[in-house]
């Protein structure tokens, strides 16, 4: 991954695969990065061109003050898309990242062929949910709100979960400034009358030990979308690219090649 300039932000971010294959853009959940795609990549179809992105406050982007916006989220995304002519592609986002495709389908449907969204939701948690944890990050750093989050992500054998060493170096190496940042976009964000009015093709995925976005609250969502494919990964919670990911590529491919676009 390599730095994408623009005149208030650096983001992280990278594009592989054929320059003229069919686009597929994934986007990362909180507290994580575009490394949760490392083990699902190489089992997708070679012929996509891949965008990935390590989002505001991620990875080796930058980290702006705290509050986020979702807009500019959603602009980060579409920024991107614009600097690399990438249209008619797939949004894979997963928790935030699905809240940022909801919110960019919407506005620039021109970008958007297709929505996989996994792990997410038209509104995930309570604001005050979100003002609580953002003031123990605050008080205590990523460390802080590291146990109940693993248990969130991975159920409650959280602790013998194999990719349990990969997720919480992901979490604990976040920087709470951005977490924090991002945390506050989501506790804004509400999603339900404007993700009804989509009607473009979209899979949504759910683990079922995924105590972040349960699967009755994605199957809710993805019951907004007219004609929607809705996938259960069993043994998986919220970060299935990591948990499971041949099974989350096979569920992919399917869908990709369902709508024509391998």
């Amino acid at each position: 991954m390599a730095p994408v300039f623009f005149p208030d932000l650096r983001l992280n971010a990278d594009l592989s695969g054929p320059k003229d294959g069919p686009p597929l853009v994934l986007i990362h959940a909180l507290g994580t990065s575009g490394a949760i795609w490392d083990d699902l990549i190489p089992l997708l179809p070679p012929s996509l061109r891949i965008l990935r992105v390590d989002l505001r406050g991620h990875g080796a982007s930058d980290v702006p003050a705290a509050p986020y916006a979702m807009g500019a989220l959603i602009r980060d995304t579409e920024r991107l898309m614009d600097h690399f002519a990438l249209k008619e592609a797939v949004l894979l986002g997963l928790s935030i990242g699905g809240l940022i495709a909801q919110g960019l389908a919407v506005k620039r449907l021109d970008l958007v062929r297709a929505m996989i969204l996994s792990n997410t939701a038209a509104r995930i948690g309570r604001p005050e949910h979100w003002a609580d944890r953002i003031a123990t990050v605050r008080a205590g750093g990523m460390a802080a709100l590291h146990d109940p989050t693993m248990e969130r992500w991975l159920g409650r054998n959280w602790r013998s979960a194999p990719a349990l060493p990969r997720l919480s170096s992901l979490f604990l190496n976040t920087d709470p400034e951005g977490w924090c940042g991002c945390a506050a976009a989501i506790a804004g964000t509400d999603l339900y009358e404007t993700t009804a009015t989509l009607t473009l093709p979209t899979l949504a995925i759910a683990g079922a030990n995924d105590g972040s976005t349960p699967p009755d609250l994605i199957r809710e969502t993805a019951d907004l979308i007219r004609g929607h494919h809705f996938a259960l990964i069993r043994g998986a919670g919220h970060i299935p690219p990591v948990e499971k990911p041949a099974e989350y590529a096979a569920i992919i491919t399917q869908f990709l090649t369902g709508i024509g676009h391998v």
